[in-house]
């Protein structure tokens, strides 16, 4: 079950900042369960995710709080999921939208059916 986590320093009004795009596997190969954890050090984090051509979320905030270089868990952070299709290409894309320099840390797992 391939799992990408991430730490990602970003720079004030910072756009479409993607962690999974030189991910090996963020084009699904088969159906597949998928789970996005992420959270921020500060607030004004947005994020949107999509997973082909479906949205799963529209430029929502991502949770602050967190602590540069820790990888969240479902224990304290809210997990987005869904099941893609095979084929499917998985972008999360941030936004910096209150000229902060947040540290966005996240993880994507994958669970093929």
């Amino acid at each position: 079950m391939p799992s990408f986590p991430w730490s990602r320093a970003m720079t004030a009004n910072q756009v479409d900042d993607r962690p999974l795009g030189n991910w090996q596997y963020r084009r699904v190969l088969s159906p597949s369960y998928i789970r996005v954890l992420q959270r921020a050090t500060t607030t004004g984090v947005l994020t949107t995710i999509y997973s082909g051509s479906m949205t799963v979320v529209q430029r929502a905030p991502v949770q602050a709080g967190g602590t540069a270089g820790t990888t969240p868990t479902p224990l304290n952070t809210p997990v987005v999921e869904w099941i893609a299709d095979g084929g499917d290409e998985l972008i999360v894309s941030n936004d910096e939208v209150a000229a902060g320099t947040p540290t966005v840390d996240g993880i994507c797992h994958v669970d093929p059916l």
